[in-house]
């Protein structure tokens, strides 16, 4: 299965904005799906935007506009623009990819998005 490697995470004020970036191990054209979830301590992870086969895009009811998930193909890079960051987007954001329906999807470690004043 493809790796993937997040970073871009860091401490920023409320209001603020992060840009993060998965790598994949390889180029990856079209892949299943590929897309950022979160986990904050004690909650569940959940979607924060993905980019389904077809080439749609979903976000999670909480982004309502502010964050935008794109790719540089020839990169090998995802990225998640996030804007107007609140304190409630803490979380630990994951980057996972399905090359094809058949797989199990890879995660990569992580990186921790903290937002506090």
């Amino acid at each position: 299965q493809v790796q993937v490697v997040e970073s871009g995470g860091g401490l920023v004020q409320p209001g603020g904005s992060l840009r993060l970036s998965c790598v994949t191990s390889r180029r990856v054209f079209m892949p299943y799906t590929m897309g950022w979830y979160r986990q904050a301590p004690g909650k569940q992870r959940e979607l924060v935007a993905g980019i389904i086969s077809g080439g749609h895009t979903k976000y999670g009811d909480f982004v309502a506009g502010r964050f935008t998930i794109s790719r540089d193909v020839a990169k090998n890079t995802m990225y998640l623009e996030m804007n107007d960051l609140k304190p409630e987007d803490t979380a630990i954001y994951y980057c996972n990819v399905r090359e094809t329906v058949r797989d199990a999807g890879s995660w990569g470690q992580g990186t921790q998005v903290t937002v506090s004043s």
